[in-house]
């Protein structure tokens, strides 16, 4: 049911609820930094037992058999405070908000990639869920700046301390997606050897322009390596209110292409992973690329008559668990062949 509490949630937090959130933003008030050489700072690790570890029936985690690494950054889970806690950015030593990172999170999205490489996942001072509202604007920036400080750290002290060499896969949803994006930026962009370690970054759930990365470009095949995915996803009969002004990219989960108005049927779905994890549901959604979002039909699962919001945010790794999962190992693969 966890996964349907987190729609619900998402769709109460959309329609406006108020949390007791100072006013201004002072970094020296928020939370304690991580010391990312400690475990307890990272929520997956390759070396313990975490929720990045775990697959549905017949899936089996492959971490230990693979060639490559995958950095992982959570989307947004810190949407309420506790009495007395004003803070914009999340506290690490608060256990609660840990579990929701790993039983949401972790469980459902970085899994996904146990079968392509071995899986890093910092815990991070996220910023709270309000900074992406009007009532957050002012804030916003210095929120997201020390959350994105944190992922940085954090990304550094992986590569002195575990990489060794090994490719890598960026993978993130939501506000994750806009600290690996400026990631990308900072540390591959001009760094040919890291570059060349890419392969491939998903980078799901926000607006990522299509040249963002003067030399990361779009994946345009599945196959394909050092580039990046992206999409939303909106239910089929969704309007956006605003076309937005540059072109955003968008990949189809289903056949890893870019083209728009190609309808892919739910048949090339090879599942998805909702509520009940240890199942998977194949043919759960198709797929369509309509301007810059990804449009499906409405997925049928028990208590989707509670499920009435047309954005699909929290579903866009899992309504493709399997092709995402599965892309991941193709595209590592072709790196390897590659770097033969």
């Amino acid at each position: 049911m966890r996964l349907i509490l987190l729609f619900l949630l998402f769709a109460l937090f959309g329609c406006g609820v108020s949390v007791p959130l100072a006013t201004n933003y002072d970094p020296a008030l928020q939370p304690p930094a991580p010391d990312y050489g400690q475990d307890i700072y990272w929520a997956a690790l390759p070396t313990k037992d975490d929720q990045a570890d775990m697959t549905p029936d017949g899936l089996d985690d492959r971490q230990s058999a693979t060639i490559a690494d995958v950095f992982y950054v959570h989307p947004t889970i810190y949407m309420d405070t506790r009495k007395g806690n004003d803070k914009w950015n999340a506290n690490l030593g608060d256990e609660k908000l840990n579990e929701n990172v790993d039983d949401s999170a972790i469980k459902n999205q970085a899994s996904i990639f146990n079968a392509a490489g071995r899986v890093y996942a910092p815990r991070y001072r996220q910023a709270h869920l309000n900074v992406f509202r009007q009532r957050g604007s002012e804030v916003a920036e210095g929120a997201l700046d020390l959350a994105y400080g944190d992922v940085l750290a954090a990304f550094d002290y992986y590569l002195q301390n575990y990489n060794d060499g090994r490719p890598i896969i960026i993978a993130s949803h939501s506000q994750g997606t806009v600290h690996c994006a400026r990631l990308l930026k900072d540390r591959f962009l001009d760094n040919d050897s890291l570059r060349g370690q890419l392969v491939a970054a998903y980078l799901i759930g926000m607006p990522v322009p299509a040249d963002i990365f003067s030399r990361i470009p779009v994946c345009e095949e599945a196959d394909q390596t050092g580039c990046f995915v992206s999409w939303r996803t909106f239910r089929n009969d969704y309007v956006p209110k605003r076309e937005e002004q540059v072109e955003v990219a968008v990949v189809n989960p289903l056949n890893w292409s870019t083209e728009k108005e190609v309808y892919v049927p739910a048949s090339a779905n090879k599942g998805g992973v909702l509520y009940n994890f240890n199942k998977i549901l194949p043919e759960l959604v198709d797929a369509e690329i309509r301007g810059n979002l990804l449009y499906v039909k409405k997925p049928k699962f028990f208590g989707d008559i509670f499920f009435t919001r047309k954005n699909y945010h929290i579903g866009d790794l899992n309504l493709f668990w399997v092709n995402v999962r599965e892309n991941a190992v193709e595209r590592v693969e072709a790196w390897r062949v590659g770097a033969q």
